[in-house]
């Protein structure tokens, strides 16, 4: 017995001893680790990894750039089952252990002694937040200790619950997406309440290996570990029997959800990106989840995306059929839709157009299957339009029967009869050889409301905007006219329309400018030449304004020089720009005279809202113009304005607004708006013999609002299509044209009875691009009021002979109304008329103008 005791003494002893040694060599240990451990009070200011977003003007998601996926939450997002599946799935004892839970370890050894298996994890959740944000994942003993010291450190300094939220938002589940708020979203398309229990244990289960576990790469693995977290969900009293049974029994569900984007703007969200890089790094550009604001609103966006996409599928439709992409089969063994439908699943989709298998041709219709397993039949409407595509010029015969047009086991695109079909008809279709550009900009301060770099972003990243330098024809002639109107010209000034016939020694060759058609009326009125668009009066115009005066004056619309050929082929648009350098320039017309810079970016804030950017445009601003040359602060003054002068302008005293600098004169802008006016809705009236077309008629017709002014553009042998207008808050331009410059637009061969796409001959910037300015303007402006014609000082009118463009008393429809700059308005009559009476001059202030302009435009 004595023997016993004394052991038994020995034994406590050296157990005491032991403990005694293993505590000391454990602080020993921590004091020696110590300076390497990481100070985890950071953790209190930590800025998680999170993506930058760019959004529309009122807030609706375009796009998101950076690695990680990252959809931060605050603990009170998190559904109480969700946290109690983590909690009985990774640590159940968190809310109890001071960051080290010694039963778990024991548990977890005893297991592993036991089955000679790893069953249960030893590390809290706080040792995984201490591993995720200051340590590496290799496994090492010494890493093991740092993890469990950092876990205890992290105790002390935060609350579990604050632990518990930088675990949920921090932890890696799989395809990029890091934490839940993320995986909620990857793999079902949801938000954390949305979720059900079923999906809730799945998310749940993913720590353990998100690459293995994920309902995406393995659904069988992951309804396997989605079982047991229900199991110790059950096992825990988290959830019932019922509830168990349920979610167990529910399908895997999960498949890839992109991020949630609101509105299509993809060349716009690079330039975003590629700005805030320049501006910020791309550390700070991809991690620090900046919110960035641009100008576009999403109406509008939409809008002129929907115009370009339908253009260009016009355009196609009336240029034939190119054939299918494919065939997925070539002889008698049809493929099962099972096999088909893998098929699809390798082709590319761009929207509207889907790809699909024909599977059964009859005379007048054909049935197909879409990739999404949709079977569709297309109708006679649907196909007839596809006569062979033999070149751009040409077209084959119109079909008869529909399997002269396609074959059973071919891969053809398919698309909705109209975009927002709501019945599913669908129509044979193909994706766009041509491609096109649409950019629309705020008159007053330049902000980009709308731009489309092409067709489809994932088709072609090149930016057509700002990136396709293109000859743009006849969108040059109003700043050839503008010019002229700066040295004295007129609207009623007279350029002989007449043909031109130059030699040119150095090319040995003579140069012979057409008007097309090459029809010429002799003494043209300006407005009548540019509203017509007649070549060889523009030519003449830009002799008499002088080749280096030309360059000069329309360098100040933003043109570099340098691109502008030193020929008398500038007048015809022989000069290469961008749509969105077309567009600015256009906008000075619009706003009586301002050069407004082009903006895409309003403000950018912090993943936390704070404000880090708002720009601050010059704005082009006739008041506030009027106000700084009169120098006064006097508070009567601005009680004369009509509306919020105070707020209009914002200048000193009353605040900091900068007004864009003038380039042209507000007499010069109203004259060109004028003209440009005729452009759209041509000269004379209905009730007279005098009707004349300008070369964008249509848009009179479809718009029915006189505030519009606009110009074509068509450059040789019909490359390149442009039609750029405004109204006086909105310019916008269309291009449309083949990447490669070697290809013509061309022309329709014959009539292919499809009502509104009815264009025979060859395409013009009338027929092809301005079309989808018309769709575009027909939604921006829609519910937006018809501006009234407002005359600047010092514009008079006077009625004027149409022909000679002199004076005259007549009232009838050989006469017309006209607006003249003060003092260089006609002062000889037609035919010698005696001017001893006062003539029908009308000042700006005069009822009789409005009530006489019978045909203002």
């Amino acid at each position: 017995m004595e023997i016993i005791v004394k052991w038994a003494k020995r034994l406590s002893v050296f157990i005491l001893i032991s403990g005694l040694l293993g505590i000391a060599s454990i602080f020993a240990l921590y004091f020696y680790i110590k300076p390497e451990l990481p100070d985890v009070s950071s953790l209190k200011t930590v800025q998680l990894q999170t993506p930058m977003k760019v959004y529309s003007q009122d807030g609706k998601l375009i796009s998101q750039f950076g690695e990680k996926r990252r959809i931060p939450i605050t603990i009170d997002e998190v559904p109480p089952l969700m946290i109690k599946a983590f909690l009985a799935t990774e640590d159940n004892r968190f809310y109890e252990h001071p960051g080290i839970d010694p039963i778990g370890i024991v548990r977890a050894a005893s297991v592993m002694i036991m089955t000679g298996e790893r069953k249960q994890g030893a590390s809290t959740i706080t040792q995984q937040v201490a591993r995720n944000f200051f340590l590496t994942r290799e496994k090492t003993f010494i890493r093991k200790i740092k993890e469990i010291f950092l876990a205890w450190h992290i105790e002390q300094n935060l609350t579990k619950n604050e632990i518990l939220t930088l675990y949920l938002n921090k932890i890696p589940l799989g395809y990029r997406s890091f934490g839940i708020g993320s995986a909620a979203q990857v793999y079902y398309g949801k938000t954390l309440d949305e979720l059900t229990l079923a999906q809730i244990a799945v998310i749940a289960g993913l720590p353990k290996a998100p690459s293995a576990l994920n309902p995406i790469r393995s659904p069988t693995r992951a309804k396997a570990r989605r079982h047991t977290v229900l199991l110790r969900m059950l096992d825990e009293n988290y959830i019932t029997q019922t509830q168990f049974e349920e979610a167990n029994n529910a399908p895997i569900t999960g498949e890839y959800h992109g991020a949630e984007i609101d509105l299509s703007a993809p060349y716009l969200a690079e330039m975003v990106r590629s700005e805030i890089i320049s501006r910020y790094g791309e550390e700070k550009a991809y991690t620090q989840g900046l919110n960035v604001y641009t100008t576009v609103h999403s109406d509008r966006q939409a809008a002129a995306t929907t115009a370009l996409i339908n253009n260009l599928l016009n355009y196609d439709l009336r240029h034939g059929y190119r054939g299918p992409l494919g065939q997925a089969w070539t002889n008698d063994e049809v493929l099962s839709n099972e096999d088909i439908l893998l098929l699809l699943k390798d082709k590319p989709s761009y929207k509207p157009l889907q790809p699909a298998v024909i599977m059964v041709v009859k005379e007048k219709q054909v049935e197909a299957l879409l990739a999404n397993g949709d079977q569709v039949t297309v109708s006679w409407d649907g196909l007839k339009w596809a006569r062979p595509f033999i070149s751009d010029k040409k077209q084959g015969p119109a079909p008869q029967t529909a399997d002269a047009i396609v074959n059973a086991g071919d891969i053809v695109l398919l698309r909705p009869m109209s975009m927002n079909n709501k019945h599913e008809q669908w129509m044979l279709g193909q994706l766009p050889d041509v491609s096109s550009a649409f950019i629309a900009i705020n008159n007053n301060d330049g902000a980009i409301e709308a731009l489309v770099g092409g067709f489809n972003y994932q088709q072609s990243k090149f930016n057509r905007v700002t990136q396709a330098e293109r000859q743009i024809g006849s969108n040059i002639k109003p700043f050839v006219y503008s010019a002229g109107l700066a040295q004295g010209a007129t609207l009623a000034s007279l350029i002989n329309d007449a043909p031109i016939n130059q030699w040119d020694p150095r090319a040995g060759t003579a140069w012979r400018p057409k008007n097309s058609p090459p029809t010429y009326n002799g003494p043209t009125r300006l407005r009548l030449g540019l509203a017509q668009s007649k070549n060889v009066m523009s030519v003449r115009l830009f002799r008499q304004v002088g080749l280096t005066n030309a360059i000069n004056y329309m360098a100040r619309f933003g043109f570099d020089k340098s691109k502008l050929p030193r020929n008398e082929s500038l007048a015809l648009g022989s000069a290469s720009l961008t749509p969105l350098e077309v567009a600015v320039a256009f906008a000075t017309f619009a706003n009586g005279g301002f050069k407004v810079e082009p903006y895409f970016i309003d403000r950018i804030e912090s993943a936390n809202g704070e404000l880090i950017y708002q720009a601050t445009p010059k704005q082009a601003c006739l008041t506030c113009e009027k106000q700084i040359a009169l120098n006064t602060d006097d508070p009567e003054y601005w009680s004369t304005i009509e509306g919020d002068a105070h707020a209009l302008c914002d200048i000193a005293p009353y605040g900091a607004l900068q007004v864009a600098p003038r380039i042209i004169t507000e007499q010069n802008a109203f004259l060109m708006r004028q003209m440009m006016a005729s452009v759209i809705w041509g000269g004379g009236s209905w009730r007279h013999k005098t009707g004349w077309n300008g070369t964008g008629w249509r848009a009179a017709a479809a718009l029915k609002r006189h505030d519009l002014g606009g110009k074509t553009g068509t450059t040789n042998e019909a490359k390149d299509a442009w039609f750029s207008g405004f109204n006086p808050d909105l310019s916008a331009t269309s291009w449309i044209g083949f990447d490669d410059h070697r290809r013509e637009l061309g022309r329709v061969s014959r009539n292919i009875n499809l009502d509104k796409h009815q264009i025979i001959g060859g395409e013009a910037g009338a027929k092809t691009a301005q079309p989808a300015w018309i769709a575009f303007m027909k939604s921006a402006l829609k519910g937006i009021p018809e501006r009234p014609n407002v005359l600047p000082e010092n514009i008079v009118q006077v009625r004027i002979d149409r022909k000679s463009g002199l004076l005259t008393y007549k009232s009838d429809y050989t006469s017309r109304f006209e607006y003249f700059i003060q003092g260089t308005e006609p002062t000889e009559y037609v035919n010698n008329q005696d001017a001893d009476s006062s003539f029908d001059r009308v000042g700006e202030n005069s009822d009789e103008a409005d009530e006489s302009l019978d045909d203002l435009f």
